[in-house]
């Protein structure tokens, strides 16, 4: 590829990079562990609290505030030449301030296809395109291998607590459940609901899901719920193998597919 390259990014922004970026700034963990993994850690230079994968590398670089509130002081100080971002993890007024600095490269994931567009178009932006074609590959292959829970079974999945807030439609994680054959009784509302313990209670799924992340779920949560819906069966499940969407996808199927299994046994 030679530069200087134009680029347009999964919601239609256009970059152009007058050379390869060395020195990139990354506002999404999944999407920064996806960077390690293409093997541009010399060209990371700084990335969010929340981006902790791979654990000891990300300790060597520098933070530059959270998902939503960048500390755009320290950014200028890195003095990037390619930040990397997504449209539903940051907000949109740091980004459109960054923007007007800096090449920003937005992606907007809704479904794996899109997850495997936006690996392979960071594999392009930073010159890893043979790391990135391996990575989709392996994760096409392990996800043509996922073997979806045999019958419809009503899924509550939930995200937060005090209040309550559960999985809904258009976004990653209603991908990956509908991929494991579990159906979300919260599709037909958008996005993230709030959802109270009458509506739960309402909705009767026979599966509830507590991720582990952003709200840290644990065991100690059942009671709450099995209170609410004494007939469901509720799991903790790892967050991250459920809604990151970078390299991490790779770990994803096997991971799922032992869900899938549990919950197949518990129900016979």
């Amino acid at each position: 590829m030679r530069f200087p390259y134009t680029f347009t990014d999964q919601m239609g922004h256009s970059i152009t990079l007058p050379q390869l970026p060395q020195r990139i700034v990354s506002l999404v963990p999944s999407q920064t562990e996806l960077l390690f993994d293409l093997g541009l850690e010399d060209r990371i230079v700084g990335l969010t609290k929340f981006c902790i994968h791979p654990k000891e590398k990300v300790k060597q670089k520098t933070i530059i505030g959270g998902t939503k509130n960048f500390k755009k002081e320290v950014i200028d100080e890195l003095q990037p030449d390619l930040i990397i971002g997504n449209k539903e993890e940051n907000y949109e007024e740091g980004i459109a301030q960054l923007q007007g600095k800096y090449p920003v490269w937005m992606s907007d994931i809704y479904t794996l296809e899109d997850s495997l567009q936006m690996i392979n178009q960071i594999g392009q932006l930073t010159g890893t395109e043979a790391k990135a074609e391996e990575l989709t590959q392996g994760i096409a292959a392990g996800f043509g291998q996922l073997q979806p829970f045999q019958t419809t079974i009503p899924t509550a999945y939930f995200i937060w607590r005090g209040p309550y807030m559960a999985v809904g439609s258009d976004n990653f994680i209603d991908h990956m459940l509908q991929r494991c054959g579990f159906s979300n009784i919260f599709a037909d509302q958008s996005r993230y609901p709030e959802v109270s313990p009458e509506q739960l209670q309402a909705a009767a799924p026979k599966l509830i899901l507590l991720s582990s992340e952003p709200y840290p779920f644990q065991e100690k949560h059942f009671a709450e719920f099995q209170e609410i819906c004494p007939e469901a069966k509720i799991k903790v499940v790892d967050g991250e193998m459920f809604s990151w969407y970078g390299s991490r996808l790779l770990k994803a199927p096997e991971y799922l597919q032992g869900v899938i299994k549990e919950v197949g046994e518990e129900s016979n």
